[in-house]
């Protein structure tokens, strides 16, 4: 029944208070925009590409695997303890006042000795220390690993991210071109009437100036594309260079919208969440390793082998030599080390269970910033997309007039100065709401799981998580 035990406490989830639907969520369902897979998300063929690439040579989600790979060892380390240690040594000498290399008064006379044995210890895992810390590496390695699918998660944000900016950019581009091209006519318009004696010097000029200044935006927005590709090439593990990418508008490659789901699965599926508790796991373990050390540690050796002061009779039977034997060692004084190190677990502990309650908290409110601003957002499109629909008919109407000579040319320029503007504001709230859904994503933690028939190397991980859901202890 006492090896049965474990001294110090099991592991129990701290409680957390969830709420029953997330805030700004008006469809609350059990189905869940983080249910559906990345490759189901984001469908546009180069992505998905893209998405594959990063997933392959970005160098955060390969130092995070070596991390992964570090904290299997350090579990396989802790797992060693739970069968004996063997070990072997041997020695031959021959010397005069000697025994196995020390002095040794045998009357002056010159010897031979040899020894070679087998030696094997086990510790009797009476209070449990080897499990609770078994229990600790094993959670910190599962700790590693969901930080490998938190880094894996943010890579699928920001690749998606950085390549709907990118489209977003080559929409900028354009409507900065036939922005310039529109001032650039009617420069030629005012010239020619300038010509002619028909318009002043002053309108000439600033149709220049609105040409100018419209001009002066392309080269902005060529910086700003050159920037993002270069910051998606590292992304994808490539020199800088430029980037593929679709040509379909932003309106054309909305994604899907799908219910958030509830609180209670957010806190099962996000990385950060459940890294979290993992750590807090292995905090919890560690109090029962530092009771552990309050009790004498029990261990059984074995000796096995062959041993003669002389070289002549060691192959003979008197130079077996075996041994049984049962030791333990404990604490009597200590200066207090001993209750200093198990406060320390406990604090440890304390901390642990602290930032795993703040995890789930923070989780909670990504979620909800994110379907906000994708509430929010579209009223912002529609009412902008109302405002470039009347501003382009201001300036079809004023350009007529202007024509006809019923308007000045203050009008025209008006009208195509607060157009352009408006255009840009459109496209980059668009792309805001694109972005929007990729955050919701990833604040709901979705995304991180492997396509059908690919591996992550991460199946160790997946046995030690389901000994942990059944409450095995025996890795």
């Amino acid at each position: 029944m006492l090896a049965g035990c474990a001294v110090g406490p099991n592991y129990h989830r701290p409680a957390l208070q969830s709420p029953a639907a997330f805030r700004d969520d008006n469809a609350a369902a059990n189905t869940s925009f983080a249910d559906l897979d990345w490759w189901k998300i984001y469908q546009d063929n180069i992505l998905q590409a893209f998405i594959r690439e990063a997933l392959t040579n970005n160098y955060d989600l390969r130092i995070a695997m070596t991390r992964v790979e570090q904290a299997r060892q350090v579990a396989a380390q802790a797992r060693s303890q739970f069968v004996p240690s063997v070990n072997y040594s041997g020695a031959v000498s021959q010397g005069r006042n000697d025994l196995f290399g020390s002095a040794y008064p045998n009357n002056a006379i010159s010897t031979g000795s040899a020894v070679a044995t087998l030696n094997a210890f086990w510790e009797v895992d009476l209070w449990g220390r080897v499990r609770r810390l078994n229990e600790s590496a094993r959670a910190q390695f599962l700790a590693s690993e969901e930080a490998r699918h938190g880094v894996r998660l943010s890579l699928l944000s920001e690749v998606a991210s950085d390549y709907l900016q990118l489209v977003e950019l080559d929409q900028e581009l354009e409507i900065t071109s036939r922005t310039t091209n529109s001032f650039a006519e009617s420069l030629r318009i005012f010239s020619e009437r300038t010509a002619g004696g028909t318009a002043s010097a002053l309108e000439t000029s600033r149709a220049e100036a609105a040409l100018a200044d419209a001009s002066a935006a392309t080269p902005a927005v060529l910086s700003q594309i050159t920037i993002t590709e270069n910051q998606l090439c590292i992304l994808l593990g490539r020199n800088p260079g430029p980037i593929e990418r679709s040509h379909l508008a932003l309106e054309l490659m909305l994604l899907p919208q799908v219910p958030a789901g509830l609180p209670s699965s957010l806190l099962e599926r996000r990385p950060d969440v459940r890294q979290a508790e993992q750590l807090l796991r292995s905090a919890n373990a560690q109090i029962g390793e530092s009771v552990a050390a309050f009790f004498p540690t029990i261990g059984l050796t074995a000796l096995l082998g062959k041993i003669s002061p002389q070289l002549s009779a060691f192959t003979l039977g008197g130079a077996n030599a075996w041994g049984v034997a049962a030791e333990t060692t404990g604490p009597l004084f200590e200066g207090g080390r001993l209750v200093g190190q198990y406060r320390q677990a406990k604090a440890a502990r304390d901390e642990a269970r602290l930032r795993f309650q703040q995890t789930a908290l923070s989780a909670l409110g990504d979620v909800s910033d994110a379907l906000v601003s994708r509430e929010r957002l579209e009223e912002i499109r529609q009412q902008q997309a109302r405002e470039v629909a009347a501003l382009e008919t201001a300036v079809r109407v004023s350009t007529e007039r202007y024509l006809a000579g019923k308007a000045s040319y203050y009008e025209v320029l008006e009208a195509q100065q607060q157009l352009f503007p408006t255009q840009l504001n459109l496209s980059r709230t668009q792309r805001d709401q694109q972005l929007a859904v990729v955050s919701l994503y990833k604040a709901l933690g979705g995304g991180w799981n492997d396509e059908p028939g690919t591996t992550s190397g991460s199946t160790d991980a997946r046995h030690f998580g389901q000994d942990v859901a059944s409450g095995n202890d025996h890795l």
